[in-house]
């Protein structure tokens, strides 16, 4: 075989609703490469139409994308330049394409990433809520057991958090939220950039109560804001105060720390001075 020059990758963002917010490089890069991968060909082909841009695809999805790596390798190594595009927004984030990407980069093929619209930095941005420092949750699990573990591993997250979540499941997860996280400030964010995009500040209890008498339509971003730092600490202070002094100090000992070490750790977990610790560990 003609030893050719790899091809490259590009990792092209598209629009999450409003066709208008693509840049140039992302439609110049359409229009010249070979194929693009798509998540769905008949929702790409709504964009490339808009563009006037002709091109061969190949599906690309969550369902199909293990078996397909290989073939995307082959054809790189032919020398084709590729563009992976989702149906909205940047491909990667809560869509397909992070174990192709992770094989090109571990085996060092080139890739280039087109930035585009990302339906989580729209939403906070709008919500009006702490962006300051955010985690990104993407979609909880479907399954009742797996989403309360997580949220409860969420549960004294201090930074506001950030999910994506279909219609028909927004009541469940919002029900389970209030249950494990308590009352919560939140902005539901709905068919961002779309004609009926809408932003609803609101707390779980209340949002709740709004879906289950009028229903809810358009994938949703749901901004939660994270636990009172004072609150949190105050929690801890309170469960320390039921704890006895001597019990964690063995349980550290346990562990594997020394005396010293077990008596120093307990003491600043529970804010009092190491000698009152140490006077009561004496029959340890």
């Amino acid at each position: 075989m003609e030893n050719k020059q790899r091809g490259k990758l590009y990792v092209v963002g598209t629009p999450i609703g409003n066709l208008k917010d693509i840049t140039l490089r992302a439609i110049e890069t359409l229009q010249n490469v070979d194929l693009i991968l798509a998540e769905d060909t008949r929702q790409t082909l709504k964009l490339l139409n808009h563009l006037n841009i002709s091109k061969q695809m190949i599906s690309y999805h969550r369902h199909n994308e293990d078996q397909k790596v290989n073939m995307v390798v082959s054809l790189l190594d032919e020398g084709k330049d590729i563009a992976l595009v989702s149906d909205a927004g940047m491909p990667i984030i809560s869509d397909p394409g992070q174990g192709l990407v992770h094989f090109l980069v571990e085996n060092n093929y080139e890739i280039e990433v087109i930035p585009g619209v990302t339906a989580l930095i729209t939403a906070i941005v709008r919500s009006g809520m702490d962006s300051t420092r955010f985690t990104f949750e993407g979609f909880l699990s479907v399954s009742k057991k797996q989403r309360i573990k997580r949220l409860n591993e969420l549960k004294n997250e201090i930074r506001t958090m950030i999910f994506y979540e279909a219609p028909h499941k927004i009541l469940y997860t919002l029900k389970d939220m209030y249950e494990v996280l308590g009352q919560r400030n939140i902005c539901i964010c709905r068919e961002l950039t779309k004609i009926h995009e809408e932003y609803k500040n609101t707390t779980f209890k209340e949002a709740i109560d709004q879906i289950e008498e009028n229903g809810i339509k358009g994938e949703i971003v749901l901004i939660v804001e994270g636990m009172n730092e004072i609150e949190l600490e105050e929690q801890k202070q309170e469960e320390l105060s039921k704890i006895n002094p001597v019990d964690l100090v063995k349980e550290y000992i346990t562990q594997g720390m020394d005396k010293k070490d077990a008596i120093k750790k307990v003491a600043k977990e529970m804010g009092v001075n190491k000698n009152e610790i140490y006077k009561q560990c004496l029959d340890i």
